[in-house]
């Protein structure tokens, strides 16, 4: 199960500049880009509230609501998740997997359908997931509702199922699902906030190889 933003694809610019319209249209004073950031795979209602806690439930909502509006408008813009690149090998290390014809591969991100399915299209990489779980649909992370239900859908036994993310969300919900938790470097939290994970990955391009040594210790 791969994360999305932050370790697939490098959406930041347009993560940041979303949330900074949305609080500027709320009378809000805009926030550090690494605080917006550090919030980034959480859903939109527990990120707002992350970020402004001294807002009201009436507020937060509100703050979803022009976040939401303000990504849809910069779509328009600059092309959102298209102007977002891939990282440096994803696209070569999703290759490598899809060979495997026993590996299952899905996606578990904070985004909503709409926006993940802009993602696929945008970098035709839709066809390599069987299984797609978003923030529309479950509970915010690190709660395991995503990973829970990929094994549901795919029958894959949790001693088998590995999370790939940049975030602490991301360690804490495979540690809740009972998967193996594997950090990456380049994403949106430093690597010393991912202390939970079972290894750290500083290229895409080494996944496949890790993971075969991974399983090969499972049999």
């Amino acid at each position: 199960m791969f994360d999305m933003d932050g370790t697939l694809i490098d959406s930041q610019d347009v993560i940041y500049e979303a949330m900074r319209r949305a609080f500027a249209t709320m009378g809000l004073a805009a926030l550090p880009k690494a605080k917006v950031l550090s919030i980034v795979g959480l859903s939109l209602d527990e990120a707002i509230s992350t970020l402004m806690p001294e807002l009201s439930k009436r507020e937060v909502a509100e703050g979803v609501a022009l976040y939401k509006q303000s990504f849809i408008a910069l779509r328009a813009e600059q092309g959102g998740e298209a102007a977002a690149p891939l990282y440096q090998g994803v696209k070569e290390a999703l290759d490598a997997l899809s060979s495997d014809a026993f590996l299952v591969m899905g996606v578990a991100t904070g985004k909503a359908r709409r926006g993940l399915d802009h993602a696929y299209k945008s970098h035709d990489i839709g066809h390599y997931f069987m299984t797609h779980q978003t923030a529309d649909t479950h509970p915010s992370k690190p709660h395991p509702s995503m990973l829970l239900t990929a094994l549901q859908e795919t029958g894959v036994d949790v001693t088998h199922a590995v999370m790939i993310g940049d975030t602490r969300f991301d360690m804490d919900m495979a540690k809740a699902a009972g998967y193996h938790a594997i950090g990456v470097d380049w994403g949106y939290h430093p690597v010393e906030a991912l202390a939970s994970a079972d290894h750290i990955l500083n290229s895409m391009g080494a996944l496949p190889d890790y993971l075969n040594s991974h399983w090969e210790t499972r049999r």
